[in-house]
């Protein structure tokens, strides 16, 4: 057991204070990461504050990791003392079932075990990147190509693959008109990432306030939902929305923009339900669906994609110490577009 620093919520909704926690001893496929950076994640909130349920307490969260390996069991082939690796948000499942098998073990039939928040195979809860060191699994840590500096390639471990997989698996490139709803940690990089594949991107945003900075990262065009003529304008427009905001939305108005068997895939995860008129599906024979993360397997191809295309987070790195003010922040809309974590200060 290694004892280290780290920054967690001692209870639902209480300030993140420093504190230590125990890393297990690195076992006969385990990693030993010294962490770099953290990014900080809306989910991470979320799951602090309790938003999607109840939660293990103290937490200490954050899944987008990016360090150095400091030390390697003695049955790892995958890396060695001193490669550049990340970790996202799981660190382990039942590598068995049709799921795991295929390289999909974010949809773990028995249920894949989150960087943090969760329980480990040994029982004990896992502690995620907002800390000095981590031990994963070789087989859940990724490698992070020397194209990427760390800082910028650790929300791509959430970010990144949260964007990139409906992306990649509802065929967005050439010839496809693709719409990303909101422009903040995850809509950012969507852009990035869709614009890199080819496809006419469009951003969908409450206001006109980040237009400016939606065109640099890529967009073609740019619409605020609150005026009504936006939904007038782009009816039928689309093959493809990926709606990266976690608020509710109109979804039968989103419905409304698509083309015949056109989809619109949910990244960002309300916490309250939604109510859907069926008839904003069945008129279009449209797909309103949902993705989470990726599996390792398309992680590492995210990267690899991302390092060929110059594409990193564009992040503002703080200390440790300014960890709840930040959460205040990304609640408020005010980062452009990522907070990074310099874990250096833990």
């Amino acid at each position: 057991m290694t004892t280290v620093a780290a920054y967690a919520a001692p209870a639902a909704k209480a300030p993140l204070e420093r504190t230590t926690i125990e890393r297990r001893a690195v076992g006969e496929s385990d990693v030993l990461i010294d962490i770099k950076f953290a990014g900080i994640c809306h989910s991470d909130i979320h799951q602090a504050r309790e938003g999607w349920g109840e939660a293990i307490f103290p937490m200490v969260p954050g899944h987008e990791i990016a360090g150095v390996v400091a030390e390697v069991g003695p049955g790892v082939t995958k890396f060695k003392v001193g490669d550049r690796v990340g970790v996202g948000c799981m660190v382990d499942s039942c590598r068995e079932c049709e799921n795991c098998l295929r390289g999909e073990e974010q949809y773990c039939l028995n249920g894949m075990v989150g960087t943090y928040n969760a329980v480990g195979k040994d029982g004990e809860p896992t502690y995620g990147g907002y800390s000095e060191k981590i031990v994963v699994d070789e087989n859940y840590v990724v490698r992070i190509p020397d194209g990427l500096s760390l800082d910028v390639a650790a929300p791509l471990l959430c970010a990144g693959i949260t964007t990139y997989s409906p992306l990649r698996h509802w065929n967005a490139g050439p010839g496809k008109k693709v719409a990303i709803v909101g422009l903040g940690g995850l809509g950012h990089m969507a852009v990035k990432i869709a614009h890199a594949m080819g496809a006419e991107v469009t951003v969908l945003s409450q206001s006109l306030r980040k237009k400016d900075d939606g065109l640099k990262l890529g967009a073609d065009h740019y619409h605020a939902t609150s005026d009504p003529k936006t939904f007038e304008e782009l009816a039928g427009t689309f093959d493809l929305i990926v709606s990266t905001v976690s608020a509710p939305m109109d979804f039968g108005a989103l419905l409304s923009l698509l083309k015949v068997d056109g989809a619109l895939v949910n990244v960002g995860a309300p916490e309250e339900p939604i109510a859907l008129n069926l008839f904003s599906v069945i008129g279009g024979r449209k797909t309103l669906a949902g993705s989470m993360i990726g599996g390792i397997r398309e992680t590492q191809e995210m990267l690899d994609f991302c390092a060929a295309h110059g594409i990193g987070a564009e992040i503002e790195l703080i200390s440790a110490a300014e960890v709840n003010e930040a959460y205040e922040r990304v609640l408020a809309s005010d980062v452009r577009y990522r907070f990074v974590i310099d874990t250096a200060t833990i």
